[in-house]
């Protein structure tokens, strides 16, 4: 990765640019970066899916925002950058309350989260919800909104540090994946059902050991695969437990079916608003540290949200 002046992009029909604040990041940047990721554009590219700023300019046919409106977005790339372009469908104004860095880490990972857990999953209350890398974006989200939907969370981590975050967002109980026996400690906490609901986003091993802690009639939620490792499952094990193996595949859902995205941010909306959910940030960089910042999401050295933080 390497910082450049590149000329300030000019918005088109319905479309803003935005003079960034923050940027967050997301592990699926990384994966981009290597050539990775299911979604390959072209190289050069700027990444980075998600940001928070000030309108700049307006291209014909926005009506809903005016120059100066604080606002978060979806980029989908171009993200990290003083300027950044979005359709004007995927912006949204702040809420009331919420910085930019806030507002920066909350697009992606709670729109994927509330999309698994209520739509993909339709998790019920009192049901059982395990999340694993609850200290990561995704995890943390899905730990607040599993919450919020009256579910008992069980979370995994990797440190005692981790699983102390997870405590503090709501999870009620608290799992290290590297003790070989957090499966049996899951039947244990939900008296030997196993959990309704598990939501996943490392993949490998983990996703292997999920089929074995998880209930009659359980889904687990396919949501990456940050152990670097793409799993498979024992079909006779799906059938029979009964158990659905579900993809969550929420970007592709949204261009799909484009009204999605505002409705289920007016939900957030309500939620961040009620105290029910909290963007977690826990580490700034500026724009020309990018590189050591992914290098520490790669690490596993944060926890909840990175941002990028432009003055």
């Amino acid at each position: 990765m390497t910082l450049a002046d590149v000329p300030v992009p000019e918005p088109r029909t319905g479309q803003v640019r935005i003079r960034n604040r923050a940027a967050g990041l997301n592990f699926f940047d990384i994966l981009q970066i290597q050539g990775k990721y299911q979604v390959k554009p072209a190289f050069p590219f700027t990444p980075g899916a998600e940001v928070a700023g000030v309108v700049d300019a307006a291209g014909p046919g926005v009506e809903r925002f005016a120059v100066g409106d604080q606002v978060l977005a979806f980029t989908h790339n171009g993200g990290l950058a003083e300027y950044s372009i979005a359709e004007s469908e995927r912006t949204f104004h702040l809420f009331p309350g919420m910085d930019f860095p806030e507002g920066a880490a909350l697009p992606v990972v709670y729109h994927t989260s509330h999309f698994g857990l209520h739509r993909r999953a339709n998790l019920g209350f009192r049901e059982w919800l395990l999340v694993h890398a609850g200290a990561s974006g995704v995890g943390y989200s899905a730990i607040q909104i599993g919450k919020a939907q009256g579910a008992r969370v069980i979370a995994t981590a990797g440190s005692p540090r981790k699983l102390e975050f997870c405590q503090a967002q709501g999870a009620d109980h608290v799992l290290n994946y590297r003790d070989s026996g957090w499966v049996e400690r899951v039947k244990e906490i939900t008296a030997g059902r196993g959990a309704d609901v598990i939501y996943d986003p490392v993949g490998g091993e983990v996703f292997e050991l999920s089929t074995r802690c998880i209930a009659p009639e359980g889904r687990l939620l396919v949501i990456g695969f940050a152990s670097g490792r793409i799993p498979s499952v024992a079909a006779n094990r799906v059938l029979l437990k009964n158990i659905a193996v579900v993809g969550v595949h929420w970007g592709q859902y949204v261009n799909d079916h484009p009204k999605y995205l505002g409705e289920t941010h007016e939900v957030l909306a309500a939620m961040y608003l009620g105290e029910q959910i909290r963007p977690v940030v826990s580490a700034k960089y500026p724009l020309e540290c990018a590189p050591g910042a992914l290098r520490d999401l790669a690490e596993r050295r944060i926890i909840g949200k990175a941002v990028l933080v432009m003055e």
